[in-house]
């Protein structure tokens, strides 16, 4: 008798798809992953849907619409085990900026009938809403952690993805700190590795796409800038990125923020 394959399904709620799409770039092993396991539900991927439950889910975007809060909480009750996947899922991304704003304003200056749109005032991550087993970091995530991911529970053992800095990723392809070197404020010291220090390895700063690090000292780095002579206000908007509501930077953009006032 042949052994059922795990079932594997992709979600998407408000995001550029850009997450998924890493997904599909793995391409080869994508094909040979396909050998081993059931991909159920891929709307990205094909248009054909395999009924729940599912082993494996993966949801990308985050929550903006009451209906987006009913549906995320019928895929917890369909997914044995559920990963956030991105800066979207794992801390609202960057449509959360709307989460310092006036969404009636957004939507009146947007749109010429705003009373059709319905959504909510704030752009959350899926943990805020249903338990997640995994979150997955990334503007976009990383095809080899995405591919980690899903071997580790697939087997049933830990994820192992990196939690230290993105300074060590510099140190790694011997890129010279922007910081050090060039005196540009870079939050690279702050922000969880994944994206091989690309940014600074063109001469740019960090701008967090992977989200805080364990115990990120937020407050000391931006105050060693502040001593360099950068604004409080351009500092507030590195850490209003693309993980601005991840519960560290979203506290240090209310300081720097409170302090400027």
């Amino acid at each position: 008798m042949t052994a059922r394959r795990p079932k594997l399904a992709v979600f998407k709620f408000a995001s550029c798809d850009g997450c998924q799409l890493q997904l599909l770039d793995l391409e080869g092993q994508l094909r040979q992953m396909a050998e081993q396991v059931e991909i159920a539900h891929f709307l990205e991927a094909r248009s054909r849907i395999e009924p729940g439950p599912y082993d494996v889910g993966l949801v990308e975007g985050s929550i903006s619409t009451s209906e987006d809060i009913d549906r995320i909480k019928e895929i917890r009750q369909q997914c044995r085990r559920l990963v956030a996947i991105g800066a979207c899922a794992t801390a609202g991304g960057i449509q959360a900026l709307r989460n310092w704003g006036n969404d009636t304003a957004f939507l009146s200056g947007v749109y010429a009938s705003p009373d059709y749109i319905d959504t909510l005032a704030t752009s959350t991550a899926i943990a805020d809403h249903v338990p997640v087993d995994f979150e997955l970091r990334g503007c976009p995530i990383d095809p080899g952690q995405l591919l980690e991911v899903l071997t580790a529970f697939l087997l049933g053992r830990r994820p192992n993805v990196p939690r230290y800095s993105v300074c060590i990723e510099c140190k790694q392809r011997q890129t010279v700190c922007v910081a050090v070197a060039r005196g540009i404020s870079c939050i690279g010291p702050v922000t969880q590795a994944g994206c091989k220090a690309l940014c600074p390895a063109h001469g740019r700063e960090c701008f967090g796409c992977y989200g805080p690090n364990e115990q990120p000292n937020l407050v000391s780095l931006t105050g060693f800038y502040e001593r360099q002579g950068d604004d409080r206000n351009k500092l507030g908007r590195l850490v209003q990125s693309f993980n601005a509501w991840a519960p560290a930077f979203r506290e240090e953009a209310d300081r720097l923020a409170k302090k400027s006032s």
